[in-house]
């Protein structure tokens, strides 16, 4: 009997140090040096550094494509007032579009500073695609994604310069945050809170898989958003299942709508 307390008691010790060490790499993973207040810092000089190199980053006028601006910004607004953003009376979450054909790719930079290229928007077929990538954009930027994972990687040098406005670290932050690559818990997070976020809408939840499905069948060269949000069947699979696991019953909106944009960016 005794040696059966013990082995039961090996068990416990073991399983508590196992709970105890996924517990500890979930902490370490959410770790963030950087007070919000220099993600809103950070973000407005990452976007000034953009504003000022329309070679690598040609800005689409908003005054000659208003119609365009103001459906893409209805998204967002609808995804910002779900009441489900944490940071959406914090950040700035100003929306520039790329005027970019040839690039499939969308980016957020801390503080909420949106950016998506007319090739995605062109690519994708759906306004609820498009939702679902602004959901997972807003996320990482709502879940200091950026911040967290620079911090983590090492880069904490290089962001505080960017911070006291250093410009050579600005532009090799700019150039990091486009190709940054999150981390696999940070990209489960992003899909995880994209689905939530459109779950109160009348979009169809999973809208973000429908466009990783369309990713995915794309064939070439990969497109750049892949290269830092890589997809799989697992990850299809798992947006889907958590929108049926909250039950979301949006049945998709602006079909017509959407192809009618696209035509005003020819």
């Amino acid at each position: 009997m005794r040696g059966k307390y013990l082995i039961l008691g090996i068990i416990l010790a073991v399983g508590v140090i196992i709970i105890g060490c996924e517990a500890t790499k979930k902490a370490v993973s959410e770790v963030n040096a950087f007070p919000i207040a220099d993600d809103i810092k950070l973000g407005k000089q990452v976007s000034d550094q953009i504003a000022a190199d329309p070679k690598q980053f040609p800005i689409l006028p908003e005054a000659s494509n208003q119609q365009v601006y103001s459906y893409v910004k209805g998204i967002r607004d609808k995804i910002l007032n779900t009441g489900k953003v944490k940071y959406k009376n914090t950040f700035k979450w100003e929306l520039k579009i790329i005027d970019d054909d040839k690039t499939l790719n969308a980016f957020v930079t801390p503080g909420g500073y949106i950016y998506i290229y007319t090739g995605l928007i062109k690519f994708l077929d759906t306004e609820d695609q498009l939702a679902g990538v602004m959901g997972h954009e807003i996320a990482h930027a709502d879940r200091r994604h950026s911040t967290r994972q620079m911090t983590k990687s090492g880069a904490l040098g290089m962001l505080s310069k960017a911070v006291l406005g250093d410009q050579n670290a600005v532009g090799q932050v700019v150039n990091g945050l486009i190709g940054l690559k999150f981390s696999r818990s940070s990209e489960e997070e992003a899909d995880k809170y994209s689905v939530s976020y459109l779950c109160s809408t009348n979009y169809k939840a999973d809208g973000a898989a429908g466009f990783f499905v369309k990713m995915k069948g794309k064939g070439g060269a990969p497109p750049k958003f892949l290269s830092t949000h890589p997809v799989s069947t697992d990850r299809i699979k798992d947006i889907k299942l958590e929108s049926r696991r909250l039950g979301c019953k949006g049945a998709g909106a602006g079909f017509g709508t959407y192809d009618r944009i696209k035509n005003l960016l020819k």
